[in-house]
């Protein structure tokens, strides 16, 4: 399972701009206020290429009513979920009761911590550490989160302090992936049918199916063998909007299918037809696709619908899921097995896609062809020159595109490459990340060679005209 990290300290510590840093997105808001994250949120990191499970949190200060009661709660609740904590203070405003509170509250959690004195740029940061030395820790770090001072160091104590290999994981090869055989997940909301559509896959009742939502509490493997190939179905608990999870069991059980998803190598992300597509949905695949997972969507309980309803559905669909147009979407009914034969097909070739044999010349000759079709925009007058592209990986598919200001390609020009390798490799159900390097220029060296002998032809010419003036 992913390991999982939560950020933990008084409101305004600046836990959230930690959260977007290590998780390199803005999902977490940030401000100058104080309480302004006031429910759990999670993010997916790769910190030196191990990934990991980040829990943004609101602040505890010990006094809290109301609302901010609940949101100190929230906050305990992701350190029983987390395995260390990243316990973060402020060096400008300095020690606070709150700061103590929090301390003795992680004391009694008996969970690993590392304390994070955050802004110290501008400040001592040898004496802006000394106060909190009272507090018992070993592993004390300063940094300053929005510049990202001392953030590779706190990376490499994580690192050590789960035992993590320093240096980046090895990525696995294509025979190594497929001979562990296909992880497949089975996520969605509670009550759409996942269960269901687990125990139709096997034929047979081994999880519960019972018309309750919440009745999955934690993610379930299954091995399983299908025309030879072996499988591991991945039935999750259901992940409903935050503001409806109001159980401590519930909670964990949300971190446990995102845990699923990082686990898995395909995701059948499963929707109720009667239901409108809701933003803890959409929430869900972009965790999918985050986590670089193949996916197939499944819209359960096509039947008995009218075709008028089934008309709203499609046209729904073709307006809120159109960011994920690389999946493949099967209308199904698992309670009564329609189309969910289908499934199996869309799954294998998505997990095929995700492990596609790339080749450079194959994707330098793509990237040509595609840079003559639609060249970017100029930045400030300056061309951007795309030279050349090579494989870096799969699952999923990392294309590194190198160039010349490739750094400064707009987002539109990005997702248009992407387009048209998708389209040119016949890759369906697989994200594809595209990354750029700014490439050498070739031609550097001869341009200082050529610079050097004009400066010298330059000087020669002042000592000539000084000794024997000009003609």
């Amino acid at each position: 399972m992913l390991p999982v990290i939560a950020l933990v300290g008084r409101p305004n510590v600046g836990k959230s701009t930690l959260f977007n840093r290590l998780t390199k997105s803005r999902d977490a808001l940030v401000a100058n206020l104080p309480g302004l994250t006031r429910d759990r949120q999670y993010g997916q990191a790769k910190l030196k290429g191990h990934p990991f499970i980040i829990i943004d949190t609101g602040g505890i200060a010990g006094d809290e009513e109301g609302i901010d009661d609940l949101m100190a709660k929230q906050s305990l609740l992701a350190v029983e979920e987390a395995d260390i904590v990243l316990f973060m203070v402020d060096a400008r405003t300095g020690m606070t009761a709150a700061d103590e509170y929090v301390a003795e509250e992680l004391r009694r959690q008996k969970k690993p911590v590392i304390l994070l004195v955050n802004k110290v740029d501008g400040v001592h940061a040898d004496a802006a550490l000394a106060e909190y030395y009272s507090f018992g820790y070993q592993t004390i770090l300063p940094i300053a989160a929005e510049h990202g001072r001392g953030v590779s160091t706190l990376i490499d104590t994580v690192l050590g302090e789960l035992n993590l290999a320093q240096e980046e994981q090895e990525e696995q090869s294509v025979e190594e992936l497929e001979a562990q055989g296909l992880k497949l997940a089975v996520v969605g909301r509670p009550n759409v049918g996942k269960s269901t559509l687990i125990n139709r896959f096997l034929g047979e009742e081994r999880v519960v199916v019972f018309d309750m939502p919440g009745t999955t509490r934690d993610s379930i493997y299954i091995e399983m063998e299908r025309r030879g190939k072996p499988y591991t179905l991945i039935d999750t608990a259901g992940v409903r909007r935050r503001g409806k999870v109001k159980e401590a069991v519930e909670k964990f059980s949300v971190l446990k299918t995102l845990q699923a998803i990082g686990d898995a190598n395909v995701v059948i992300m499963v929707m109720d037809a009667r239901e409108p597509i809701t933003d803890q949905d959409l929430s869900l695949i972009s965790h999918i696709i985050e986590a670089g997972r193949s996916m197939v969507i499944a819209i359960n309980k096509w039947d008995g619908m009218t075709e008028e309803d089934r008309d709203d559905v499609k046209l729904e669909i073709d307006r809120r899921l159109g960011f994920v147009d690389f999946a493949r979407i099967h209308f199904i009914s698992a309670l009564h097995g329609s189309n969910v034969g289908h499934l199996w097909d869309s799954v294998d070739e998505a997990w095929k896609s995700a492990l596609v044999e790339m080749t450079s010349s194959k994707l330098t000759r793509l990237l040509e062809q595609a840079y003559e079709r639609h060249q970017p925009h100029a930045v400030k007058g300056r061309r951007i020159k795309l030279r050349y592209a090579h494989p870096g990986g799969h699952n999923p598919p990392i294309i590194v595109v190198h160039g010349k200001q490739v750094s400064k390609l707009q987002e539109s020009y990005k997702r248009y490459l992407i387009n048209f390798f998708r389209k040119k490799l016949n890759l369906i159900g697989t994200p594809i990340r595209l990354e750029t390097k700014e490439g050498d220029n070739p031609f550097a060296d001869k341009a200082n060679k050529s610079r050097e002998l004009t400066r010298r032809q330059r000087l020669k010419k002042k000592r000539a005209i000084k000794k024997f003036g000009r003609k």
